[in-house]
């Protein structure tokens, strides 16, 4: 790959990262084009030169951002591949993982915008079709699927089970973030991760 290509593509990514942090600082209708390249640390017409229109820029900006916190989900899965003797340790340690991503600035910014923009831009559907829960359910219940087969589990449903995993997680969590609006230390996010395995276990163990 060319110097030149590299570049543009680095440009590019930094004009939707600032795009994506001043939506979820300003709102969609509040943003401007203006403040989003004082962001990126790009002139104005560079926005325009790769992406046309504010319209444009917020559902490229939301699909990356979306695509990113699906990929830090799916690599929080992966101490799942070979959880080693203690399986209940690791499972804490990835629904604790879960739950710091979950509770995290991107993820909660990007829910927000999505539940208010979505009746104008309902074809935001398709980003929660392709970086969505659903996603993150499906290689959850791969893993589970793989443990019940090596009779780590008794999971006769993975799907299933990955749904109650992550329901368990996440369920506390907006209670106690109250709809994200409130962190949450460290400490109190392994109990609920700590919490959730064991409820887990007694049912799928």
């Amino acid at each position: 790959m060319g110097s030149t290509t590299r570049g543009r593509i680095d440009k590019r990514q930094a004009i939707l990262e600032g795009a994506f942090t001043v939506f979820a600082r300003q709102g969609y209708a509040q943003a401007c084009v203006q403040e989003i390249a004082a962001e990126a640390g790009v002139a104005k017409p560079t926005v325009y030169n790769h992406l046309t229109d504010k319209a444009t820029l917020f559902r490229h900006a939301m699909k990356a951002s979306a695509r990113t916190a699906l990929e830090e989900r799916l690599a929080a899965l992966e101490p799942l591949a070979q959880p080693g003797d203690d399986l209940a340790a690791v499972l804490t340690d990835v629904g604790h993982a879960l739950l710091r991503l979950h509770a995290g600035g991107r993820w909660c910014a990007l829910r927000r915008l999505l539940y208010a923009e979505i009746t104008h831009f309902p074809d935001l559907l398709e980003i929660t079709d392709q970086y969505g829960p659903d996603r993150l359910n499906q290689a959850l219940a791969d893993r589970l699927a793989r443990l019940t087969l090596a009779g780590r589990l008794r999971a006769a449903d993975p799907d299933l089970a990955a749904e109650q995993f992550t329901s368990l997680l996440l369920g506390p969590l907006e209670a106690r973030t109250r709809l994200g609006t409130r962190d949450l230390e460290d400490a109190e996010l392994r109990e609920l991760a700590e919490s959730a395995v064991r409820t887990f276990l007694i049912a799928w163990g």
